[in-house]
């Protein structure tokens, strides 16, 4: 290596240095305030046996005054764009095209069905409560998939221009509370109205918004009403990426050139695809759910630093009645495809 090679890779290595701490001085404070409130919110989650999610974002929105300080808007803004579509590509690591083969056509049809119906319920309540339609897309399509985390993955998909902050924490909010109350009463309802174990673990998979909380639910109730409620939640989860695909397709600026979907959405398919195939080795594959969990707990803790809590309860009932009125819709109509085909 002669002298010239060497000078310059030291040069290289000199320069990137100084762009790291030049980047780390503008970010750093910010990412420091949202990585202390996921910490704290996991500790208090594990401790208290809540939603870390909405811990996350109820102890941010404490912190929302340090929001408006310069020295942490822009670390805040990193967390909850750049770590936010990170986190939801990794959900590809989550589940596998062949959970759908196990579940049998009935609750498969049945899951897509309520799908569109409760995300065009979340479109029609929002509209005739003077409520933007992408408001209803987020809440409607929340419902709908996986609760919080398809909160955050839509509103990542969706333009900035087309959707503010407080719409996507008062989303959040709203289906963890909804999905935590629905944990506890729904096995009680689908026993009084009646239902064998496997129409309860379709129900509970159906309509509880939260992956964990359709899994203490259904393994409750019974080994077979749990295993039969993951599946079909499982089923639920896949229709993300399809509904991020239309949802790209859809806000699409007219006469733009390129790829529709965002690239965290093309990772999102391609790590779906690579799961399924089962060539991730094991650790690797619960590492990276890990890390999506972390990611996303980050970018919830980052959005809640930037939401004013006052503006929250300016949003009123209107904004109320379409998570509540989705919620409502998809379990009325859930029971009814229970009671007729599964």
């Amino acid at each position: 290596m002669d002298h010239h090679e060497t000078t310059g890779r030291v040069m290289g290595a000199e320069l990137m240095l100084r762009a790291t701490k030049a980047w780390l001085a503008r970010h750093g404070q910010g990412l420091a305030l949202a990585v202390a409130t996921a910490l704290s919110a996991a500790f208090l989650a594990e401790r208290w046996g809540a939603p870390s999610m909405l811990l996350a974002l109820l102890l941010g929105m404490a912190f929302h005054p340090l929001s408006e300080d310069e020295r942490c808007k822009d670390g805040l803004a990193f967390a909850s764009g750049t770590l936010l579509r990170a986190g939801v590509a990794l959900l590809g690591f989550r589940v596998e095209l062949s959970d759908l083969a196990a579940l049998g056509p009935a609750p498969f049809v049945g899951t897509s069905l309520l799908l569109l119906l409760t995300i065009g319920t979340g479109l029609v309540i929002a509209r005739l409560m003077g409520r933007d339609l992408a408001f209803g897309l987020l809440a409607g399509g929340a419902v709908a998939i996986c609760g919080a985390s398809a909160a955050l993955a839509i509103a990542a998909a969706l333009p900035a221009r087309m959707l503010r902050g407080k719409d996507v924490i008062f989303t959040v909010v709203g289906v963890t509370s909804l999905s935590s109350i629905a944990m506890v009463l729904y096995p009680i309802l689908f026993d009084a109205l009646g239902m064998s174990d496997r129409q309860t673990g379709f129900l509970i998979g159906a309509t509880i918004h939260d992956v964990a909380q359709v899994a203490a639910a259904g393994y409750s109730h019974g080994v077979e009403t749990g295993d039969a409620a993951t599946l079909v939640k499982l089923s639920r989860v896949i229709m993300l990426p399809v509904v991020l695909l239309g949802v790209a397709l859809a806000v699409r600026t007219p006469g733009r050139k390129g790829f529709p979907l965002p690239p965290f959405v093309i990772v999102f398919g391609i790590l779906l695809c690579l799961n399924s195939l089962g060539i991730v080795p094991e650790a690797f594959r619960q590492a990276m759910v890990h890390l999506s969990s972390v990611l996303l707990l980050l970018a919830i803790a980052a959005l809640g630093a930037r939401t004013s809590l006052p503006a929250m309860f300016k949003l009123g009932g209107g904004h109320l009645a379409v998570p509540v009125g989705a919620t409502l819709v998809l379990l009325i109509a859930a029971i009814g495809w229970a009671v007729l085909f599964i």
